[in-house]
This record gives C-alpha cells, structure tokens and sequence, in this order.
C-alpha cells in the first residue's frame, strides 16, 4: 500500500520561508514523477510544481517560479518544495502526488494516482 506523508507546514509572515517534505513508502519512488499541489480556502486543487523520476526536468506554475523550487532524494524516498518569500496568497492545504505512470512531470492531475492528507501553510501579512 502507497503512503505519503507530507510535513513542514506551519503559520509564517509574508516573506518568510517554509520546506515541506513528502515521505513515500510503498512505491519505487524513483521510477514515477511526483508533483506538490495546493488547495486555498473554497477553491479548487491547483498545480504547483512537479519533478521527474531522476530530478532532471521540473515544472511550475507561473505563480510560484523562480520560488518554490522541487526536489526530491530517492535514496530517502523524499520529495522537498522549498518555498521562499512566501505571499499571503500562497496560503492553503499543500498535497503532494505520485504519478501512476511513468509519463511527464506536469499539471496532469487526473494522472497522479496517490496522494498524501495534505499539510496546511498559512501566510500572515
């Protein structure tokens, strides 16, 4: 059975950082791209960012380029969002994504097949 376990989040003020983790078991990590998404109050569950299996190729959303930079160790079956200058509107449930298939790091959420219970990140102005 897949878990991912999702940690580092916390109340911050505008500006301050945060690095979350996502801890996978389960799952040949190393073999499926994995993604962080988030969900603000009373919206929907937006792309964040995504990382290919080896850690070469990475995707954001415009929102959060140049920011959030993904990572991940597979040796530890770990994949990290560090998040700088953090924005009030960057406040929301951050979930991280393994993908079900070995296809590309994207915003593709219909194709990440488990997820974790979600961390809250809540940014103070």
């Amino acid at each position: 059975q897949v878990q991912l376990v999702e940690s580092g989040g916390g109340l911050v003020q505008a500006g301050d950082s945060l690095r979350l983790s996502c801890a996978v078991s389960g799952r040949t990590v190393s073999r499926y791209p994995m993604g962080w998404f988030r969900q603000p109050p009373g919206k929907e569950r937006d792309f964040v960012a995504a990382i290919s299996p080896s850690g070469g190729r990475t995707t954001y959303a415009d929102s959060v380029k140049g920011r959030f930079p993904i990572s991940r160790d597979n040796a530890k079956t770990t994949v990290y969002l560090q998040m700088n200058s953090l924005k009030p509107e960057d406040t929301a449930v951050y979930y991280c994504a393994i993908k079900a298939w070995a296809t590309s790091p994207d915003a593709k959420l219909d194709e990440y097949g488990d997820w974790g219970q979600g961390t809250q990140v809540t940014v103070s102005s």
